[in-house]
């Protein structure tokens, strides 16, 4: 078996998740069972904690929480209510609770949400809590960025995910190529499987991705957007941009690395592609692998790992996507609410829940333990999070971005012929900063 792909199953699927823990002294996390922090008896005794948790994330749920319902109420005395919900629906849910008065105590929160939701005046700030326990230094920085409103820190790390280049090593084999580290060594390899494979896609541009988008961007130097005195501006359409976009789209329009199917693909299309194996390498997220070997047990053995090449070379930032748990305003018991998302933050709980879902821990001791023992596969997509991690537009106002399909209708205007880099990039600065204004 391959090294990268054993350690694809073994090793991501161990993937400790979850993220911020409450670490002692030697940055190492916390048990999280164990005496109350307060010595005059279990500060929930008799209450019931409302816990929201997005459904499908961890297929093993049931189990899981009834374990970690056990614990709290050894260590408080409380009853948890998990309640889990759909991510389809989350958003509208989330949205009438806030303004129904009808919150959890508690929940998982999409880390593109936590600001608008702070911004709406329904999460604690846990700025005070984080520091008090000592976690301020330990946390995964693209997650704490995405979790924080004016300087103010709303959603506690959980988990994340990142994205990076999943490449087929035999497809490489044959084309006798090394993965490209910048991007001219891209374009060449590119050049070369089309040469040697001319019926294999060397390199699908998915047109309905955002994400896959974006790393082209920030390798080239340049933003999506930028803050100065709390006002947003897009930059997507500077000379840095837009040379990314340029970049990534020419890939398809001129190089071939493509197909025009691709143009309307999702991430879910393009990872049924590269099952098929007719796909030398695309960028897909580091819940895959384990996902691959078991939708297409043939992979096996061909699977590789490399970060996103920067424009000279170096690893292109990557979309830091994952969740926060958060503590509504709503709740009656903040320092029973605070409880709760340490002990899912950190210790054994974080890490049952990463052997159950195929993401990163939020907390950089977690990964750092992690990456001591991973396989090479592996330690890509840590090397990307860890070196590349980024976020989006810390913004209340980027749901709503997100919501109109910018960044995709924009890559897809190129890859259709009907713009330019420039003009489709100028379009989607124009779209955004009435979003932004408004």
């Amino acid at each position: 078996m391959n090294k990268f792909v054993k350690g694809a199953v073994a090793t991501l699927a161990v993937l400790s998740l979850a993220a911020c823990g409450s670490g002692g002294g030697d940055g190492s996390p916390a048990p999280s069972t164990g005496a109350p922090s307060t010595t005059a008896g279990l500060i929930g005794e008799g209450e019931t904690l409302t816990v929201w948790i997005m459904e499908g994330t961890n297929p093993d749920s049931t189990a899981f929480f009834d374990e970690v319902g056990t614990a709290f109420k050894e260590k408080t005395g409380a009853d948890l209510d998990v309640q889990m919900v759909p991510w389809a629906s989350a958003k509208e849910k989330f949205a009438t609770a806030i303004a129904g008065g009808t919150t959890p105590d508690v929940a998982e929160v999409g880390n593109t949400w936590t600001a608008e939701f702070a911004e709406a005046g329904a999460l604690v700030d846990l700025t005070s809590r984080v520091e008090g326990d000592g976690l301020n230094g330990d946390l995964v920085e693209g997650l704490v960025q995405s979790g924080t409103l004016d300087g103010s820190l709303y959603g506690m790390p959980w988990y994340a995910g990142v994205r990076a280049f999943v490449y087929n090593t035999e497809i490489f084999e044959k084309a006798g190529v090394e993965v490209p580290t910048n991007w001219a060594e891209l374009q060449s390899t590119v050049e070369a499987i089309k040469a040697s494979q001319p019926d294999v896609i060397p390199f699908p541009i998915v047109g309905a991705s955002e994400f896959s988008a974006y790393p082209w961007v920030w390798g080239a130097g340049g933003d999506i957007a930028v803050e100065k005195d709390g006002a947003w501006t897009s930059t997507i359409n500077s000379p840095e941009a837009v040379e990314g976009l340029k970049f990534y789209t020419d890939l398809a329009l001129v190089d071939g690395s493509s197909t025009p199917a691709a143009a309307t693909w999702k991430e879910t299309d393009v990872l049924a592609a590269f099952e098929q194996g007719n796909v030398a390498m695309s960028i897909q997220g580091s819940w895959t692998p384990a996902r691959i070997i078991a939708d297409a047990p043939e992979m096996e053995g061909k699977l590789g790992a490399f970060t996103i090449p920067a424009k000279d070379g170096g690893v292109a930032p990557s979309f830091l996507g994952g969740s926060h748990l958060g503590v509504f305003e709503g709740t009656k018991n903040e320092d029973l609410s605070w409880e709760f998302v340490k002990l899912m933050s950190t210790g054994e709980f974080a890490q049952k829940w990463g052997e159950s879902a195929n993401y990163f821990p939020g907390q950089t001791s977690l990964l750092e333990q992690m990456e001591a023992n991973a396989d090479e596969l592996t330690s890509v997509f840590i090397r990307q999070m860890v070196d590349g991690g980024a976020s989006t537009p810390v913004t209340p106002t980027w749901g709503a971005i997100q919501g109109q399909q910018v960044t995709p209708t924009m890559i897809q205007s190129i890859l259709s012929g009907q713009a330019t880099a420039q003009e489709a990039a100028d379009k989607a600065a124009e779209t955004m900063n009435a979003t932004f204004g408004g």
